[in-house]
C-alpha cells in the first residue's frame, strides 16, 4: 500500500513518456513541459507508450525518489486532457484506481466538499 502526504499534489503526464529516462531526465520534463518545480513536494506521474509501466517522481527532503510499477499483463488507463495540455492534476483516489486497474470514467464520484 502506498501512502501519500495530504499536502502533495499529483500531476500526471497525458502523453506517453520515454521511461528510459531516470532522475534528471524526468526532472527536466517536470520543469520544462509541466512548468513546475521538481522540489515543490508534488508527485509527478508518467506512463510509457504501451501503458504497461508507471513511474512516480517526487522530492523527499534531501533527494529525488522514483517509484515504479510494471504490469505483467494488461495496461494502465491513460488519462487524456480535453484541451491538449501535457499534464493534469489528479487526486489520490484517482491515482489509486489507476494503479488498481479501475476504469475511473465508469465510476461516478459523489459530491463532496473540497478545501481550496
Amino acid at each position: 500500500m502506498l501512502t501519500l502526504p495530504r499536502s502533495s499534489r499529483l500531476f500526471i503526464a497525458t502523453t506517453p513518456t520515454d521511461l528510459r529516462k531516470s532522475f534528471d531526465g524526468l526532472a527536466t520534463l517536470v520543469e520544462g513541459q509541466f512548468g513546475r518545480q521538481v522540489r515543490s513536494g508534488d508527485i509527478f506521474i508518467f506512463l510509457n507508450r504501451r501503458a504497461t509501466q508507471v513511474r512516480m517522481l517526487f522530492w523527499d527532503r534531501d533527494g529525488l525518489c522514483i517509484v515504479m510499477k510494471r504490469l505483467e499483463v494488461g495496461t494502465f488507463r491513460r488519462i487524456a486532457a480535453s484541451d491538449g495540455v501535457g499534464h493534469i492534476e489528479i487526486d489520490a483516489g484517482e491515482f489509486a484506481m489507476l494503479l488498481e486497474g479501475i476504469d475511473a470514467p465508469v465510476v461516478r464520484r459523489r459530491k463532496r466538499l473540497r478545501a481550496a
